[in-house]
């Protein structure tokens, strides 16, 4: 019986200098039965032709645009789910450099659990290749999804067993065919950040899992499209966890985050302020209150969600 056909989709915008780590690492996987497929979201590094020259053997989409991360990433998908009918996609950065068995063992994890709508592994800092940026995300009675499991933690072996999660990253997560037929992919409402926790929400509530192996392995360079103090990124930090939160979550259950949130902003905001970075005071308040204006349009949000 022919192994599960899988393909690996990553998207690029202007990450010519990543490419050789990604596409090397992927292409010498010991899984026999996979493609490689990259949307390019309208590139002007000369992406597009370096990997027509150097990786002839990797499917270029071609955005046109960018259109950011959700939007591209939708178009790879639905290029492997519906034109050529793969039975998982591994959803990956492309500021990674991936052991030659993550595929063989993410889909085997898919094997053992059924149930599973995506499966992750261990990310370890691309610098520090023995010490996990995470392992997976934590639930909260408060925030519903924390932070990262095991961040900065070396490898000694405390997270070596297989077993559910409440979240995860897509920094890499082999998504089955089942759960993206049943929700279609990322919502384009979050543009940047914020997508792998809405999509999650989604498959969870259609009765999937998410499931981490411990035998998938890649090491991650971390932000290298957005950059970890861009505007864009401070703007959607503070906008599309909120919105995630309107979606899906009670009055009662959004109350007590909104004010967390809240709280946070001031204290990041007289931070910022005596660091005279203005900028990131402007973008941190834009993107909160982008949220509140989603929520009022939306009829997600009402005075009874503060009160």
């Amino acid at each position: 019986m022919p192994h599960p056909f899988v393909i690996v989709n990553t998207l690029n915008f202007n990450g010519k200098r990543l490419l050789d780590d990604c596409f090397n690492s992927y292409l010498q996987n010991d899984y026999s039965n996979y493609e490689i497929v990259v949307v390019d979201n309208g590139s002007t590094d000369g992406s597009v032709e370096y990997i027509k020259e150097k990786f002839p053997q990797v499917k270029l989409i071609c955005s046109g645009s960018n259109l950011g991360y959700s939007a591209g990433m939708n178009i790879g998908l639905k290029y492997a789910f519906n034109e050529r009918q793969a039975d998982y996609v591994l959803v990956t950065n492309n500021d990674v450099r991936a052991d030659r068995r993550v595929i063989s063992e993410l889909v085997a994890c898919t094997q053992r659990h059924k149930e599973a709508g995506f499966v992750t592994g261990k990310v370890y800092y691309f610098d520090q290749p023995d010490v996990f940026q995470t392992v997976g995300k934590a639930g909260h009675p408060v925030l519903w999804r924390k932070g990262h499991i095991g961040t900065r933690k070396k490898d000694t072996g405390q997270y070596d067993i297989e077993r559910e999660l409440e979240w995860c990253d897509d920094i890499f997560m082999l998504v089955s065919r089942e759960a993206y037929l049943q929700t279609g992919g990322y919502d384009t409402e979050f543009r940047f950040q914020a997508e792998d926790f809405d999509w999650q929400v989604r498959i969870k509530q259609c009765g999937f899992r998410i499931y981490y192996t411990p035998h998938a392995k890649i090491w991650h360079k971390e932000s290298m499209t957005l950059g970890r103090r861009s505007p864009l990124k401070a703007y959607y930090d503070a906008r599309n966890p909120l919105i995630v939160h309107m979606k899906y979550r009670s009055p009662q259950q959004f109350k007590p985050y909104f004010y967390f949130r809240l709280w946070r902003n001031i204290k990041l905001s007289v931070i910022m302020f005596l660091r005279l970075r203005w900028w990131y005071l402007f973008k941190v308040w834009q993107g909160f209150f982008s949220a509140l204006r989603w929520g009022l349009i939306n009829k997600k949000l009402q005075w009874r969600h503060f009160l």
